[in-house]
């Protein structure tokens, strides 16, 4: 923006795409009027985060932009500078790589930091593939949570997926996770010979796009209707 306010600027939170889609196919006009308006961003990736913002606003220059890199390399004590503009007046957007930030995302640190400042924090609407999963899978979705990665380790990942439907059974919640897209197949066939017949699973595949794929089964049902999985961004859900 051009002029300083007096006040605290606003750290707004802007969902992105959940993959090659158009974004103004599935975001809201409130997100092209926030990026129009934004100069200072915390990104994950700049280049994905610049091709991101150009598609929105291709009149907007990208030379004005100023972009700050918050990963899982980006060290603690680089946050607060950060948020020096929205101390300064201007409004501060956080871009995820995909969906909304702060959800399975390192925007959560900045958001904390954020409140214990006093700057208020906006959270714009857009595609989140967690509660899109939820809403099409068909299980609780009333009482759930997400568990992020199973453990990479086979035994780990066995014991944890049978905690996960003890855990269900026991308190009538879906659990949801997710996986690395390239380790989706060996997931699910631990999923199938982990989990008891009668277990729901549903996978959401591709959300948002045109390969979009989602479906729930009981595991006994799963065999022979398993789709190609693989470098397929992916949520999992289970109700026991």
């Amino acid at each position: 923006m051009n002029t300083k306010p007096s006040e605290l600027g606003k750290l707004y939170l802007i969902p992105t795409t959940l993959g090659a889609t158009e974004p103004l196919e599935v975001l809201p006009l409130t997100i092209k009027r926030a990026v129009e308006q934004i100069d200072h961003y915390i990104v994950e990736n700049e280049k994905t985060a610049r091709r991101f913002i150009k598609k929105i606003t291709p009149r907007k220059t990208q030379g004005i932009l100023k972009l700050n890199l918050l990963n899982k390399f980006t060290e603690a004590e680089a946050l607060p500078e950060f948020l020096k503009p929205c101390l300064s007046g201007y409004p501060v957007g956080v871009l995820s790589e995909a969906g909304c930030p702060a959800i399975a995302d390192p925007g959560a640190l900045i958001v904390k930091l954020a409140h214990e400042k006093g700057i208020q924090v906006v959270p714009l609407v857009g595609p989140s593939s967690i509660i899109l999963a939820l809403m099409a899978s068909g299980l609780n979705g009333q009482n759930f949570a997400f568990n992020g990665y199973l453990p990479i380790d086979s035994g780990e990942r066995k014991k944890a997926i049978k905690q996960l439907e003890k855990k269900s059974r026991e308190l009538g919640q879906t659990q949801l996770f997710m996986e690395t897209p390239y380790r989706n197949d060996k997931l699910v066939a631990e999923l199938l010979k982990t989990l008891q017949g009668e277990t729901h699973l549903c996978i959401a595949a591709d959300i948002t796009l045109k390969t979009e794929w989602i479906r729930t089964l009981r595991i006994h049902q799963w065999k022979g209707n398993i789709p190609e999985l693989n470098k397929r961004p992916a949520i999992f859900a289970i109700q026991a």
